[in-house]
């Protein structure tokens, strides 16, 4: 949705990113869950509309932390949710037809910048945790 015309230096691979960029997203009943992956960036979620999205994020020390997207306050819900660069991040809607979520990263997002978690590496390093968070985890 939005790519900044301002670009930022890194220590990354191509090294020159934009300063921020912006995504809407939706996730719906028949595809109710974005898996676990990690970004090389930090990330705001927005919420939009339609049902709480609930959110698991993970440490790579293995702190798990998980968080309900919403405008229901008096039910714990935030409304925007920040994950830090390199913590795992998966998003479920549990309930209901969609759920409208937006995100925004800085440095802007590049594909090669996020990394997809894979059985293999979470069975390896957080396997106290396996079989809650395998759902979630593409197979």
């Amino acid at each position: 949705m939005y790519r900044s015309d301002l670009n930022i230096n890194t220590d990354r691979e191509g090294s020159e990113r934009k300063l921020l960029t912006s995504i809407y997203y939706l996730l719906t009943d028949d595809r109710p869950v974005d898996h676990f992956h990690k970004n090389k960036s930090d990330v705001i979620h927005y919420f939009h509309g339609g049902s709480p999205v609930s959110y698991l994020v993970l440490e790579l020390n293995g702190k798990l932390s998980k968080f309900k997207l919403g405008f229901d306050v008096t039910k714990g819900h935030v409304p925007q949710l920040l994950v830090p660069k390199d913590c795992w991040k998966a998003a479920i809607l549990e309930e209901g037809e969609f759920g409208l979520l937006e995100e925004a990263v800085s440095p802007g997002f590049e594909y090669q910048d996020m990394e997809i978690a894979t059985p293999d590496y979470f069975k390896a390093n957080f396997p106290d945790l396996w079989d809650e968070l395998s759902p979630y985890v593409k197979q």
